[in-house]
């Protein structure tokens, strides 16, 4: 049985900005070559659907690579190596389930179901600013949005957007592995540092909030996560929580112009608007994640040894015409129901994917209420596609409407 360092694969140049600006050319001479294997300078990537679904479930053989892309950043001795190597995403086993834990129910679909109020209120309002432009890069205005809900769960002030808002975007970009950026990384580390040390020396021990920083304030307080690692999460929280639901946004936004009939009809219908974001996750995502193999295993006849970096592309996932029929396709109305992997899969699937999903289902609602009609106003910049992949700049032209009177649902 071969090993899959001894295979014959297609070398993607995954780090490229050709391939982050249309990847699927690679990835269909890639499948001519390997049904659901390549290769690229970071590490082997796995090309189909149903082996990302299947790999991505061996725990036990796997683990996220925190030091593996510590030491490729030459980030040893930094904040940001110290997070990447001690976060939430990079722990296993009891130490995992313990910060999970800590914040688990506080995202759940429940307390989520709770939170849609401040979404609504915070999309309305920012409209109220943005709309009557007629013309604005998308991707700047989506960048306010889901941070401005994650303010508002957390008691944050609005006031230090601006700074906290660039910091993200960096942090975002920082797990492409991009080994120039790291002073600039590091740099945006510390400002979130000091940002959420300020949230949480401000707040003290005085609860009654009734909020999220209460909840890990509380979970420090009774000895379940250290000072660091209240810190670290905090971050970590804002940053997902930016990243998948403004890049997840902004996409949906893209396809919808080339799809003018299904944006008008979420201005009039809320659970349509929920059918099209499911259609988003599946068709085109932000996300991409990385595993290091920790004990060797076999999956179809190939071996794979330890410490081989394996590359999961869920933002394309969804787009293998192996497994969804008609994949390029945007059909909200799609029979085909299997479940995308935009949120992984795993012991580490995306803790925030039932957030991520209620805002940007609240946010279409509303926002196509609003921005009626939109063209593209100039060319899509795209982002690097390894990390937390989507669109960095979304110009558009549209015709405002006013806000109404009674939301529609």
């Amino acid at each position: 049985m071969p090993s899959v360092n001894e295979l014959q694969l297609a070398h993607l140049p995954i780090e490229t900005p050709e391939f982050g600006n249309d990847p699927m050319p690679f990835f269909e001479d890639a499948r001519k070559k390997h049904d659901w294997l390549a290769a690229s300078n970071l590490g082997h990537v796995v090309t189909e659907y149903r082996a990302m679904d299947d790999i991505m479930r061996l725990d036990q053989k796997l683990k996220m690579p925190g030091e593996d892309i510590v030491d490729i950043m030459g980030a040893r001795g930094t904040g940001w190596g110290q997070f990447a190597e001690e976060m939430m995403l990079a722990r296993s086993g009891a130490d995992h389930t313990r910060l999970r834990g800590s914040v688990s129910s506080a995202f759940g679909p429940a307390n989520v179901k709770r939170m849609r109020p401040i979404m609504r209120a915070t999309v309305a309002s920012l409209l109220d600013d943005w709309a009557p432009k007629g013309s604005f890069d998308f991707a700047v205005f989506a960048a306010n949005f889901p941070v401005r809900v994650m303010f508002g769960l957390i008691g944050g002030s609005v006031e230090k957007l601006p700074d906290i808002i660039s910091s993200l975007e960096v942090h975002g970009s920082s797990f492409n592995m991009e080994v120039d950026n790291m002073a600039t990384i590091e740099a945006a580390y510390q400002t979130l540092w000091r940002f959420v040390d300020e949230l949480i020396e401000e707040r003290g021990g005085a609860g009654g909030h009734d909020d999220l920083l209460d909840d890990l304030i509380a979970a420090n307080s009774a000895g379940n996560i250290s000072d660091v690692e209240l810190r670290q999460m905090l971050i970590f929280l804002f940053a997902a929580g930016y990243d998948t639901s403004k890049n997840l946004l902004t996409l949906l936004m893209h396809s919808m112009i080339q799809a003018p009939e299904i944006w008008q009809r979420c201005a009039e219908d809320i659970d349509y608007c929920r059918k099209v974001v499911k259609e988003q996750l599946r068709h085109t995502s932000p996300s991409n994640t990385y595993r290091v193999v920790t004990e060797p295993f076999e999956y179809r006849n190939v071996t794979f040894p330890k410490g081989d970096m394996l590359i999961f592309p869920l933002a394309i996932s969804g787009r293998d015409p192996g497994f969804f029929n008609n994949p390029m396709a945007f059909d909200p109305e799609r029979p085909d129901k299997s479940a995308h992997l935009a949120f992984g899969r795993g012991m580490h699937i995306c803790l925030g994917q039932f957030l991520a999903q209620a805002n940007v289902e609240e946010g279409t609602h509303l926002i196509a209420q609003r921005i009626t009609r939109p063209r593209m106003a100039g060319d899509v910049v795209w982002r690097g596609f390894p990390g937390v992949w989507g669109i960095k700049s979304l110009p558009i032209i549209f015709e405002p409407a006013p806000a109404r009177l009674e939301p529609v649902s």
